[in-house]
């Protein structure tokens, strides 16, 4: 009961002395010190935790993660499906279309898209398998490919619609194989991205066992020579706009859901 007591009192003077009126500067507001990682009783929060995750996979300091930990996976799934999802994928795709929108546009100007997770969403796959939770099944995950049934992720569609209106072409680059570039262009066009001008898929052949940001920073290379200028690039893994020949601009899209390298 002391022990109670004394944490309470201390944390009373905290509260006391880091509250600031803000009148030096010109405003009102109130500063508190940060909630601690653990509750009353210091039992344990884990949503603390797993939002401290999600923030490191994000900022690309978690890296090369094979599944989401699986005390995440209720955070993980409420994020997907809630409205913060949605919200963080609005920002990042405003602030595309905003530069965007400032450029003197030429025929030669492309945007880069991503397929899935950025211009396709697979959430309707990854509900059904723990979010992130379970280890990557390549036979079931490409059985999903196949249906052709991903929808649209509603910000992206509505940048893709904007960029189109302005006049830049799009570009998508995928890490899905060459079999699956009918159904991809199928799915991509049944989701409302009905026109490109190059939907590049991968050549195993040539990018067998090759890193995904080898193969899009060969692939963007290609786009330039052929004197393209890439604008924009947006893509919801960090290895979507790493390397080289990642236009004048790029765009991360949130995905804690899965990683590739």
């Amino acid at each position: 009961m002391k022990l109670i007591s004394i944490i309470f009192f201390v944390a009373t003077i905290l509260i006391a002395s880091n509250e600031c009126d803000g009148l030096e500067h010109g405003s009102n507001y109130q500063i508190f010190p940060l909630r601690m990682k653990s509750g009353l009783g210091g039992h344990y929060i884990p949503d603390v935790s797993c939002q401290s995750w999600r923030l490191g996979v994000e900022a690309h300091n978690v890296i090369n993660w094979k599944t989401v930990p699986q005390e995440c996976e209720t955070y993980i799934g409420n994020y997907m499906v809630g409205d913060q999802y949605r919200s963080d994928s609005k920002t990042v795709n405003r602030e595309g279309y905003l530069y965007a929108r400032t450029l003197n546009i030429t025929n030669y100007d492309i945007w880069v898209f991503d397929v899935d997770e950025t211009t396709l969403s697979n959430l309707p796959y990854y509900a059904q398998h723990g979010f992130g939770v379970e280890p990557y099944n390549e036979t079931a995950f490409n059985a999903w490919v196949e249906s052709g049934v991903a929808p649209p992720l509603p910000e992206t569609l509505k940048l893709y619609n904007k960029l189109v209106s302005l006049g830049v072409k799009i570009v998508f680059i995928t890490g899905r194989p060459q079999k699956q570039r009918d159904i991809t262009a199928y799915n991509l066009k049944q989701a409302g991205y009905y026109k490109w001008e190059k939907l590049i898929t991968k050549d195993t052949s040539i990018y067998g066992g090759k890193t995904a940001v080898t193969y899009k920073s060969s692939e963007r290379k290609k786009l330039e020579e052929e004197g393209y200028r890439i604008i924009g690039n947006s893509g919801d893994q960090w290895s979507d706009i790493l390397g080289t020949n990642t236009g004048l601009r790029t765009y991360k899209l949130p995905d804690p859901v899965y990683y590739i390298s």
